[in-house]
């Protein structure tokens, strides 16, 4: 006996990428789809993702965008500390906040900002950045395993996921394991136009995890980018799958890896 969940990152309002990554998911044959945050930023037209998830029974946390759209903050909470990154975010946030619903504002308010729950017999910690911070950027080269096992003894789980840096990966350590689940709003850097989501295996004696890509119509969302006026540099990154934006937060491996 086992149970396949899938693990939605980042939409960023790709209602597209998560059209197509609930098809693949429903395709693969899972149990349950959860999304772990920041439905909005970056695509166009913020309302059409809230159907697709509340239509497919999709359980959502609430993640630093959506805390922030969902109550009106000023800023998106998102972590960065560079000037120009900050300049891009903030009109990334001002095009969501003013182009969200009261309904859908209010349903964001609603989420909770983790879910904890036990799958065959394997405890599951479910956040957004990390257990101790929404916002929080775990990257692999700088997020070393001792870490890791902190955060796990100390919620006294086998398996914490999370999203909101951007870039997927995985890390086992003694007590347990650490996955970053990727997103569906952006490529990762690495010149590549698809986007990722994760799905779990889970039995009693082990959890299991596997990367999935989503091609989706990037040209479309490209095309729907520009009739909205957000900047080109979005638009570019969602047609190369390099990143032109957020740059400054990345750890010099992370950066280096997707050097174009």
């Amino acid at each position: 006996m086992s149970t396949r969940l899938a693990l939605f990152g980042g939409v960023y309002n790709n209602y597209l990428a998560l059209e197509a990554a609930i098809a693949k998911a429903q395709k693969i044959g899972v149990d349950e789809i959860y999304c772990l945050g920041d439905i909005g930023a970056f695509g166009p037209y913020p309302n059409r993702a809230f159907p697709l998830l509340t239509d497919n029974n999709i359980l959502c946390i609430q993640g630093n965008y959506d805390d922030s759209v969902g109550n009106d903050l000023a800023d998106c909470q998102c972590g960065y500390t560079d000037a120009r990154d900050n300049h891009f975010a903030q009109i990334s946030y001002d095009y969501t906040l003013a182009n969200t619903n009261d309904e859908h504002k209010t349903w964001l308010r609603s989420l909770p900002a983790e879910i904890e729950i036990e799958v065959e017999g394997q405890r599951l910690l479910l956040c957004h950045g990390s257990p101790r911070r929404t916002n929080e950027f775990l990257w692999e080269s700088t997020t070393p395993l001792h870490f890791i096992d902190l955060l796990l003894n100390q919620r006294e789980v086998d398996f914490i996921a999370g999203t909101h840096s951007g870039i997927k990966w995985d890390a086992q350590t003694a007590s347990g394991r650490y996955v970053n689940v990727g997103v569906l709003g952006r490529p990762e850097n690495d010149g590549n136009t698809h986007v990722w989501f994760t799905t779990l295996e889970i039995s009693g004696s082990s959890i299991e995890h596997q990367f999935h890509p989503v091609d989706y119509d990037y040209q479309r969302l490209g095309r729907e980018m520009s009739q909205e006026g957000l900047p080109d540099e979005f638009i570019e990154t969602i047609h190369t799958g390099w990143w032109t934006t957020c740059l400054e937060i990345l750890p010099q491996k992370e950066r280096a890896a997707g050097y174009h």
